[in-house]
């Protein structure tokens, strides 16, 4: 994907600091806009994989901080949920200005609370989605009970949340007592999914039960099981962010257009950081990587992994075709691959004792009601397939820099 750092300003003239996030081709189908949990910022590991997620789905993404957080301006201990749905707002004005109304809302956690009451403000928006979010955001005064007292009486405490000090004022759980998308929810005008884990120990699964059921349809219901409140495991986030993105493609509107800048038919992007790269062939997204003890995150198959897999669906795919040809018994073919540098033994380069080849290993695995001589056809076939044939073919490989 690639990520646009911009600014805009809020209600009170700050300059609140986010991310544009676009898919392959730069014209995605549909904006969401994302709000992160209680006290996060745009940085946060869950929401990068989520981000990664639907932008490989085709969507463009703007994640920000709130206004005394991370990158952005202000004091934290001045606003409140009041001001975090503002920013909303403001973001969301800055999308359609600058780019296009967002017509998804994803929200995490308080922020899942925050999308839900800035819904009513954002007409665009036709879809909403929370995750592990309070149906009363006034839960959040849970996190900072033991200065509660102290807030009361002094009017503000400083507190630890996740480890961190934050200096919160009694106007902050006034306004979270106040305000809540509970009194709003069954006129939400828009599709609904509510993801909650069962184990949450932050959130607990009633709140989810309670916004499904003020919520009108169409509204859905995942349970993510296994995961914590902050999605800390990498799997966790990746399977929320893809199953966002199947299911907020229901209800966007869009048009199926291909405007990739490009007569190519497949087309890469690594971006400024790391070597997590975006692919995109013909209308399929894919996303490439290196291992992490290599330096990479391993969000994707490396290069020549996806080199093997050529190989491999290549060989299957000859292998059914030519059996279907011949009415042959062949129920299933199985490909295993491997590639590995070995030292070349031919006799030709002997003198040259460190010069190494690359080697691929390539397993079939044929099951059907075949007798030898077809399965001894059909592994002479495997040696035909195009994409084994190209890599023993003489290839050239003509490299240009674009104009």
């Amino acid at each position: 994907m690639k990520t646009t750092k911009i600014n805009f300003q809020n209600t009170l003239g700050h300059q609140l600091s986010g991310r544009i996030e676009m898919p392959l081709n730069e014209a995605p189908k549909a904006f969401v806009l994302f709000a992160h949990c209680f006290t996060c910022n745009k940085n946060f590991s869950a929401v990068n994989n989520i981000s990664r997620a639907l932008t490989q789905s085709g969507l463009g993404i703007l994640r920000f901080d709130f206004t005394g957080l991370g990158d952005s301006e202000g004091d934290f201990e001045d606003t409140n949920f009041s001001s975090n749905v503002a920013d909303l707002v403001a973001a969301a004005g800055y999308l359609e200005q600058n780019y296009e109304a967002p017509q998804v809302l994803v929200g995490h956690s308080l922020g899942g609370a925050a999308v839900l009451l800035a819904k009513q403000s954002l007409p665009s928006a036709k879809a909403v989605v929370t995750i592990g979010a309070p149906y009363d955001p006034a839960h959040v005064t849970a996190l900072f009970d033991h200065g509660r007292e102290t807030i009361e009486k002094e009017g503000e405490a400083k507190v630890n949340i996740g480890g961190r000090s934050f200096k919160i004022k009694k106007q902050l759980i006034d306004d979270l007592e106040q305000q809540g998308p509970h009194k709003v929810i069954n006129t939400l005008n828009a599709a609904l999914l509510v993801m909650h884990a069962p184990e949450d120990k932050i959130v607990e699964l009633d709140n989810a039960t309670q916004i499904f059921k003020s919520a009108n349809h169409p509204r859905s219901f995942i349970s993510l099981d296994g995961a914590d409140h902050l999605l800390s495991r990498k799997a966790d986030s990746e399977y929320v962010g893809a199953l966002i993105a199947q299911w907020a493609n229901k209800y966007i509107e869009y048009t199926e257009e291909d405007k990739l800048q490009s007569d190519a038919h497949v087309a890469v992007r690594t971006g400024e950081k790391g070597y997590t790269t975006d692919i995109k062939a013909g209308k399929h997204y894919f996303t490439a990587d290196e291992p992490e003890e290599v330096g990479g995150k391993n969000l994707g198959p490396s290069p020549y992994a996806y080199l093997l897999a050529a190989l491999g669906a290549c060989t299957s795919m000859t292998l059914r075709m030519y059996a279907d040809r011949k009415k042959w018994d062949l129920k299933e073919v199985r490909v295993h691959l491997e590639h590995q540098k070995v030292h070349a033994l031919d006799s030709e380069n002997c003198e040259k004792t460190n010069r190494k080849i690359d080697e691929m290993t390539r397993v079939l695995e044929l099951e059907g009601d075949l007798d030898e001589t077809q399965r001894a056809r059909l592994l002479e076939m495997a040696d035909r397939c195009p994409v084994h044939r190209t890599l023993h073919n003489d290839v050239v490989i003509k490299t240009s820099l674009a104009k």
